[in-house]
């Protein structure tokens, strides 16, 4: 759904409870202003997600289906952070922005690794920190290569893109993304690997799969 009117936050309200869950809906012609007025009308109402980028605005609603891998997905990072014994700082679906690239967008999941001790009891600004180091995306209801440009912009080394089959893992080399067998953050570790232990958690349940995982780590970190 697509439409140039301007609109509240109210306004999206009813126009995603009319839609089916998971419908995007694309406002265009908006202008920085116009974004942030929305966020801050919106507050801490998380079930609906913006993500913005030179007047364009996706509205996107979550569902069940979306929610469900990605925090099968957390536990698989919590776990490699635990056995190679590395700072971890989840920072969520945070509102991530820059208004000198006029973009801005909120991940499924985000995490500082590598610059976590630079962010450590902070209250996150781009302006003044780096980029988280690995990002989230769930794929699963619209295509989100759309988005590639706003994490290019946010300059996120590393992105994890599941589309309800498969995890594929993107590094950022200049202002594009690529698409890499092994992750950046873990280089021993394979997007197949995640796939395969997500698919095991969907299927089975967390404990079976943080154990598998946790064996399969301790057997082929480096």
């Amino acid at each position: 759904m697509s439409t140039t009117a301007t609109v509240s936050f109210a306004g999206i309200q009813t126009a995603t409870n009319a839609l089916p869950v998971g419908t995007p809906i694309i406002l265009r012609d908006l202008t920085w202003d116009d974004y942030e007025n929305l966020l801050a009308e919106r507050g801490e109402k998380r079930r609906i997600r913006f993500s913005y980028a030179h007047g364009r605005l996706e509205v996107m609603t979550l569902s069940q289906k979306h929610e469900n891998p990605k925090m099968l997905l957390a536990h698989l990072v919590s776990v490699l952070a635990e056995e190679l014994e590395l700072m971890l700082i989840p920072i969520g679906s945070m509102t991530l922005k820059r208004q000198q690239e006029d973009i801005g967008t909120e991940p499924d999941d985000c995490y500082y690794i590598s610059h976590a001790p630079e962010v450590e009891g902070k209250e996150i600004d781009l302006k003044t920190d780096p980029p988280p180091d690995l990002a989230i995306e769930i794929d699963i209801s619209h295509p989100s290569l759309d988005k590639f440009p706003i994490y290019a912009g946010l300059e996120i080394p590393e992105l994890w893109l599941f589309d309800g089959q498969q995890v594929r893992f993107y590094k950022l080399t200049g202002r594009q993304y690529a698409e890499v067998s092994n992750s950046l953050q873990f280089p021993f570790l394979p997007a197949d690997v995640i796939t395969a232990h997500l698919q095991l958690g969907r299927a089975s349940d967390i404990i079976r799969m943080r154990k598998t995982f946790r064996e399969w780590v301790q057997k082929n970190r480096t």
